[in-house]
C-alpha cells in the first residue's frame, strides 16, 4: 500500500486511494483507528477487484497522520474527512462508516449530500461522546473531567481512552440524534446482536430517527 499525505490547515492527514470506475468508496474510521486495520483493508481489495475506486485515510492525532489525539475533537474530524474526500475523489462517493466514522458519515452527508449516493454504517457510534461516554462517567469522573479537564476510560481494545473536556463540548456541537436528519441515498446498516462496544440499541436508536425511505439495518 502507498501511503500519501494531504497538507491543508497545517495538517499532515495519511491516506491511501486508488482511483476505479463509477463511484469511489470511501472508508471512515473509529474512534483512536487507523487505516491499517482489517476493514479497510478487506474492503480495498474488495473494490480493487471489483475496479471501484477507494480511499482510506487517518484522522488527526490516529495513525499516521499529524497531531496530538488529545487535542483533536470532532470537528477536527469532520474536518479532515471533508478535505481528503474533496481533493482526493472525483464524482459519486459511497460512505462506509466505522463506529464513530457511522456518526461522521452523517455529517459529511450534509456537506457533500450532492456527491454521496449511499452510506454503509458498521456498528456506527452517533454521538458517542455525549451518550456514551459523558453518559456513563461517575460522578467522580465528571468531577475530575470539569477540573482538570481530562480523564481515563477504560476500553475494550488497548489502552485506556483519554477523554477530554474539550472533545466533549465539541461533541455537543455535532450530535445528530437530537435533531432532524433526512438522508435521501440508500443506508445498509450492519451491527452485530453481541457486540458490547456498540450495544444493538444504538442501532435501533439511529434507524428510527433517520428519515430516509431507503434505509436497511
Amino acid at each position: 500500500m502507498n501511503i500519501e499525505y494531504l497538507t491543508k490547515n497545517k495538517k499532515n492527514i495519511a491516506y491511501s486511494a486508488n482511483a476505479g470506475g463509477t463511484f469511489t468508496l470511501v472508508f471512515l474510521g473509529g474512534f483512536m483507528s487507523d487505516m491499517m486495520g482489517s476493514k479497510a483493508t478487506h474492503l480495498e481489495d474488495w473494490a480493487k477487484k471489483n475496479h471501484y475506486g477507494f480511499l482510506r485515510f487517518d484522522y488527526s492525532g490516529h495513525g499516521q497522520s499529524s497531531g496530538i489525539f488529545e487535542n483533536c475533537n470532532i470537528s477536527d474530524w469532520v474536518e479532515d474527512t471533508y478535505e481528503i474526500i474533496t481533493e482526493k475523489t472525483n464524482g459519486p462517493i459511497i460512505l462506509i462508516g466505522s463506529s464513530m466514522g457511522g456518526w461522521i458519515s452523517f455529517l459529511i452527508y450534509q456537506k457533500l449530500c450532492h456527491r454521496v449516493v449511499g452510506i454503509v454504517t458498521i456498528a456506527a457510534a452517533p454521538d458517542f461522546t455525549e451518550d456514551y461516554f459523558w453518559a456513563n462517567l461517575s460522578d467522580k469522573q465528571k468531577s475530575e473531567l470539569l477540573s482538570v479537564g481530562r480523564v481515563l476510560l477504560p476500553s475494550d481494545y488497548d489502552e485506556p481512552y483519554p477523554i477530554t473536556l474539550a472533545l466533549i463540548e465539541n461533541g455537543r456541537k455535532h450530535l445528530i440524534l437530537t435533531r432532524p436528519l433526512k438522508v435521501l441515498c440508500p443506508i445498509r446498516m450492519l451491527q452485530g446482536t453481541d457486540d458490547k462496544a456498540v450495544e444493538i440499541q444504538t442501532a435501533i436508536k439511529l434507524l428510527n430517527h433517520i428519515d430516509c425511505d431507503k434505509m436497511h439495518l
